[in-house]
């Protein structure tokens, strides 16, 4: 079976192509057999395209072209000339997986698009304005270059979706549950993910397991899963909320929103841009939303620098500690995504906070650059595990089981 895979972001579309033989989906994420990237970081009419294939054949170069799905069509016919040819034609393929961030109240599990899903994935768009719209183009673009090929709509809300009421629903006027005002959550795709991937490592029963995952990238969240269902997570409405993330604020005082629309004649949009934008490590820092420049700047005494990392850390631990009472307790914390996976000192700095839970980590191992392994010593309370996200990979899984079913 070959599955394409096509994930949106706000700037860019990456896809890649699996070819499943096997009878049972392999508990490991194979490789793809070609990957692609279009990047509009530049004027929308240029874009520049990334191809590289499992042999090593690769392909850069920039594209002019009226649309961003003339983009992605042409990223998608490298499939089939060139170097970068991996099948004799685009029919080839069986079936499309897209990674589409908001589903909203109505979608919360995968599912086939048709006219009424595309439709609500673009209504969906005021939620979730930067993806959503970019999904659409995705999908648009596979129905002019494959025709009637079937797509799947993964959505990232949809692992949250079991989240109990006491903490999806804010405590506003009961208008908002009514508006469909509640936390959704984020990342779902990322963290359901791992979480079967952990417990696959450690050969257990995920469902056995009380599991926080940290997903720390330019984007951070946490989700707490028990039963192998998450039941709570920091990202809310909006992929706003919870922990402090690379330009973005995450949780605040609502006090200090009205403070500025008061005082400073702030706009909704200016409002947007500092919280999304110009905040988090950004916005502390002065540096940058990297967290690795951060580091750099600390190692030359900036102030400023230290105590972005000490506002990072502290609100990391802090949503960590939240989580534990609905947890019941904690046996697995998982690191995951471009900090949580190469970053072995914010790794020690939240283990050495939870060293009141009997979490400790072995030195040597969180340094070497750990994948998808676990990092505790023996005599941990807490397994303490690194894992590479796969959310290409969960979204074909999801592809090829609802093939299977149908």
């Amino acid at each position: 079976m070959k599955i394409l895979v096509l994930n949106a972001g706000s700037s860019s579309q990456k896809s890649c192509l699996y070819d499943i033989t096997a009878e049972t989906l392999p508990q490991e994420a194979p490789q793809p057999l070609w990957e692609g990237k279009v990047n509009w970081m530049q004027d929308k009419g240029v874009a520049e395209i990334e191809v590289k294939t499992a042999t090593g054949e690769m392909l850069q170069e920039s594209i002019y072209a009226d649309s961003r799905q003339a983009h992605v069509a042409y990223m998608l016919y490298t499939l089939t000339r060139g170097a970068t040819k991996v099948i004799e034609q685009l029919s080839e393929i069986d079936v499309v997986g897209h990674r589409v961030v908001h589903g909203g109240q109505n979608y919360r599990n995968s599912t086939v698009i048709n006219e009424d899903v595309k439709n609500a994935i673009a209504q969906l768009a005021t939620l979730a304005p930067a993806h959503n719209p970019a999904a659409v183009e995705g999908i648009e673009a596979i129905e002019q270059s494959l025709g009637e090929v079937k797509q799947v709509a993964v959505f990232d809300t949809g692992f949250h979706a079991t989240i109990p009421d006491a903490a999806a629903i804010y405590p506003g006027p009961y208008e908002w549950v009514e508006q469909g005002i509640r936390r959704y959550g984020f990342h779902g795709i990322s963290h359901q993910y791992c979480a079967q991937r952990a417990a696959d490592i450690l050969g257990k029963d995920l469902a056995s397991l009380r599991l926080i995952n940290c997903h720390l990238g330019n984007g951070c969240s946490l989700a707490a899963i028990k039963d192998g269902r998450s039941i709570d997570t920091t990202m809310g409405f909006t992929p706003l909320d919870g922990l402090m993330m690379g330009s973005r604020s995450g949780s605040v005082d609502p006090g200090i929103l009205i403070h500025l629309l008061r005082q400073s004649n702030c706009s909704a949009e200016s409002l947007d841009y500092v919280l999304n934008k110009a905040s988090g490590l950004r916005g502390i820092s002065g540096v940058s939303s990297d967290l690795r420049e951060v580091m750099g700047a600390i190692a030359q005494g900036n102030y400023r620098a230290q105590l972005a990392w000490d506002i990072y850390v502290h609100r990391l631990c802090s949503g960590i500690g939240s989580m534990l009472p609905g947890l019941g307790g904690l046996d697995v914390l998982v690191f995951t995504a471009g900090v949580g996976e190469k970053s072995p000192g914010i790794r020690q700095a939240v283990c050495d906070a939870l060293g009141f839970l009997g979490v400790k980590i072995d030195p040597e191992k969180n340094q070497k650059e750990p994948v998808d392994i676990d990092i505790a010593t023996p005599e941990s309370k807490v397994r303490v595990l690194v894992i590479h996200t796969q959310e290409d990979w969960a979204i074909a899984q999801q592809c090829w089981q609802i093939l299977n079913n149908s």
